[in-house]
Parts: C-alpha cells; structure tokens; sequence
C-alpha cells in the first residue's frame, strides 16, 4: 500500500516525454507564424512612416503651391534627404526634383532581424502611386503594400 501511493504521487519519465513532444510540436506551429507577423509588422514601419512624411510634403505644398523647402517633422528636407522610420527597419529617402514632384523610397535597413526579402523597398509618389520591390529589384507591390 504504502508503495503504491509513491507511484501515484509521481510523473513517469514517459509522461514528460509526452509533454515535451506536445510543447515541441506547438512551438514548431507558432514559431514560424511569429516569425511572419514580425516581418509583417516591419514592413508597417516603412508603410505608415512613408505616408506620414508624404502628409507633411502635401500640407507644404497646399501652403507654398511647391515640394521644395519642406520642412517633414522639423527637418527640411530636400532632394537625397534621408530619415530612419521611428523602429529604424527601413530608411526614408526623398527624391524631390522639382516643386511639383516627389517620390519616397523606403530602403530595408542591414539588421538581421528586418530581413524581408520579399519587400526590401517601398516606393511612393506624389501621384499617389506605391510600388514594392523584393531583394532581387523584382517588382511585388501586392504583397507589400497589399492590394492596390
């Protein structure tokens, strides 16, 4: 009797074994589905930093009827000019040619956590218009900016 209760009590090494299986085949689901929502979440970084900053541009414009001289977030702003998004995953750069153009490129940034290979640059410009291109400079604007 007194033996019995001993087992009872107990975890056989065959029941942790079991729940290490399951606690592994649940992290092997849920790893690459975070891995994922990681990436996804970066490329928000770029999206949301590039449509703030084209924001400011308009607001310029409808004050001086031109893009040159622009302040964005404090900071003018002119052709070549380049700003980290605010989670520094990708680096803004504005292409102002002239007053009545402008196009913004989001760059990936180097750091090993951003690697996004399908979407290494998000393009937009003053026509409204956004293209994504992966590593390779193949285009892949559905996937990076969603549906158009």
């Amino acid at each position: 009797m007194r033996g019995r209760k001993h087992l009872e009590a107990g975890v056989t090494l065959m029941e942790l074994m079991i729940v290490v299986a399951i606690v592994g085949i649940l992290a092997a689901i849920a790893y690459p589905a975070y891995t994922q929502f990681v990436i996804q979440t970066n490329r928000t970084d770029a999206t949301k930093t590039i449509q703030i900053f084209a924001q400011s541009l308009e607001r310029c414009y409808s004050a001086n009827f031109t893009y040159l001289g622009c302040t964005v977030q404090g900071n003018p702003v002119v052709d070549g000019s380049k700003m980290g998004t605010p989670n520094n995953y990708y680096t803004i750069t504005f292409n102002i040619p002239d007053a009545q153009t402008y196009s913004l490129v989001a760059t990936r940034a180097a750091a090993p956590q951003t690697l996004d290979n399908q979407c290494a640059t998000f393009t937009l410009f003053s026509t409204g218009q956004q293209t994504a291109t992966d590593s390779s400079n193949n285009p892949n604007t559905p996937v990076c900016w969603g549906s158009n």
